[in-house]
């Protein structure tokens, strides 16, 4: 049971939102605990405390609650990039965040920190426009400063798909085009996804949806980057209509480093149900290889010789970067 006082003294608990369930993840999780003392919250005056999940919670008249105003990221904060992403995305809406991204990045070590958590820890970042007077769209009527949320947790994913691989439905709902919704906002607003997985997971009965874009082509799964091999190339679908995931770029880095044929193309789903090989990234699970999608078998039906090589690439980059210790965060 957690001491009745968080393990920091607390200024103000106001404005901060916590999740009590696993993170929405299509991939089986063997080992999930929540952090006992809790997100980092902004309350008005602009200190920052540390409260134990339970007592964590948000205003209803919170910009992200009523009209999913904000950004959000899900890091283990390799080298900056994610909290790069995260200042993209908050400029791109006109939201000044109100803080360097040293000052985020040290209150993200602060939380990690103060619930004893080294090895296996996913956090969840999320930053809202902060309070309205009253439920209203234009972001100039906003109370104070922006809601920043931290949550770290405990989570391995299970060794099992990362052998077995996952089965994907390809949905019909499309990716938008960036004047429509930018895809590569990360942002609070995701009903585009939800109802993607929606349909594939409760409908279909798949792990991940498979969703194309406006054109046909393959762009991405609801939560996952996707990539397919033909004869020993890597396949990725062009940016233009996904998130351009951290761990999706560094699978493509990896393959230039490595001499790994790599392409980013439009391809239709002709080509991933003729591949050889096919997986999905993403920053909980690294790479998980697909064994079926819309009820055909990829490959062999299980992890194929080189995602396993790209998985082994990928663990050896995260246990290097792990042994240089924390990076310092540039502004």
């Amino acid at each position: 049971m957690p001491p009745a006082q968080p393990l920091v003294p607390a200024a103000a608990t106001r404005r901060c939102r916590c999740r009590s369930e696993e993170d929405p993840c299509p991939l089986p999780v063997s080992h999930t605990r929540a952090a006992d003392s809790l997100p980092v919250c902004s309350p008005p005056a602009g200190a920052f405390d540390l409260v134990w999940r339970p007592e964590a919670k948000v205003s209803v008249l919170d910009s992200g609650f009523m009209l999913g105003d904000g950004v959000w990221e899900g890091l283990r904060l390799h080298r900056g990039e994610h909290m790069d992403r995260l200042y993209e995305g908050a400029k791109a809406i006109d939201m000044d965040i109100g803080l360097s991204k040293q000052q985020l990045a040290q209150l993200v070590y602060n939380t990690v920190d103060a619930n004893g958590m080294a090895d296996d820890v996913h956090i969840r970042l999320m930053v809202t426009r902060g309070l309205k007077p009253t439920p209203y769209q234009n972001p100039n009527i906003t109370l104070g400063s922006p809601t920043i949320v931290i949550i770290p947790e405990h989570k391995r994913a299970a060794a099992g798909p990362k052998e077995a691989g996952i089965r994907l439905f390809t949905c019909h709902v499309r990716r938008g085009a960036p004047d429509v919704q930018d895809p590569a906002w990360n942002s609070h607003s995701k009903l585009n996804c939800i109802a993607a997985c929606i349909q594939a997971r409760q409908r279909a009965g798949a792990d991940e949806a498979l969703m194309l874009d406006p054109h046909g082509f393959v762009a991405t799964c609801n939560s996952t980057n996707f990539f397919a091999v033909r004869k020993g190339e890597v396949w990725a679908p062009t940016a233009k209509y996904q998130m351009p995931g951290i761990t999706r770029s560094k699978v493509l880095q990896l393959c230039t480093q490595h001499s790994i044929p790599v392409r980013e193309a439009d391809f239709s789903l002709t080509t991933v149900y003729s591949a050889s090989e096919a997986f999905v990234t993403g920053t909980f699970a690294g790479q998980i290889p697909v064994r079926e999608v819309d009820g055909r078998t990829i490959g062999t039906g299980r992890r194929g010789p080189l995602v396993q090589r790209l998985q082994e690439l990928y663990r050896d980059l995260c246990d290097q970067q792990a042994a240089g210790g924390r990076m310092a965060v540039e502004d």
